[in-house]
């Protein structure tokens, strides 16, 4: 089997990740919001493990087909960490974490399946600046929608003003965009997400401002050349 054949086979790879990615977050948000106790969900954990497997195999897969092998596992390497079962390995060994920690965990798988998803928006992107705006774009709103179901796994039995699901998402919108709102989380986790969500989307929004930039350049050079 030639190289070409190879990566044909490390794209499914890519994309069989992302779909799997998509179950995830799916079972993940019907669990979240049913309050269903996932630990106990034997479907679950083993549907888990079996996508932690598939994106550790396409983490070696990658290194077997990189040029460089040890630049792509240092460049990579927080993929592998993320694909590790820890939910698995956590039930196995009977080790005992809070509730809070245990849904963190729990989630970790998705912040994988948003590389994923980066890596695919930025190669079948054909121009440089929009594939990285894109790509960026993927991850904010997916890290948006793993800190509302966060938020909300742990505010809405203690918080008087997280009364559903999508009150949980316009606090994580509204506090990732630094505009703020009047919910204000009771829990230590609550708290940590409102920090992480401002830092990041401090870091994130300006890129819009880039882009935009980028487009009016553009166009103003395109309408130069004719």
């Amino acid at each position: 089997m030639d190289r070409q054949h190879y990566r044909r086979i490390e794209n499914a790879m890519h994309v069989i990740t992302l779909a799997l990615s998509v179950i995830l977050v799916i079972y993940i948000s019907v669990d979240t919001i049913r309050d269903i106790p996932f630990m106990d969900n034997d479907c679950y954990m083993t549907f888990q493990l079996f996508v932690c497997t598939v994106f550790i195999i396409d983490f070696f897969f990658g290194i077997f087909l990189a040029d460089d092998k040890w630049h792509y596992f240092r460049c990579r390497l927080l993929f592998l960490l993320l694909s590790v079962p820890y939910l698995n390995i956590i039930r196995e060994f009977g080790l005992t974490l809070s509730q809070e920690q245990l849904y963190f965990v729990r989630v970790i798988p998705l912040a994988r399946g948003a590389l994923a998803l980066a890596i695919i928006v930025g190669y079948i992107s054909s121009n440089r600046i929009t594939g990285f705006f894109v790509s960026y774009l993927a991850i904010l709103l997916s890290m948006i929608y793993i800190a509302s179901l966060m938020f909300y796994a742990q505010e809405h039995s203690v918080n008087p003003s997280v009364t559903g699901y999508w009150t949980a998402l316009w606090w994580t919108w509204m506090d990732a965009t630094t505009i703020g709102s009047n919910i204000y989380p009771v829990t230590v986790t609550g708290r940590i997400l409102g920090v992480i969500l401002a830092g990041m989307g401090m870091v994130l929004f300006p890129l819009f401002t880039v882009y935009i930039t980028d487009l009016v350049n553009r166009y103003r050079h395109s309408g130069n050349g004719n």
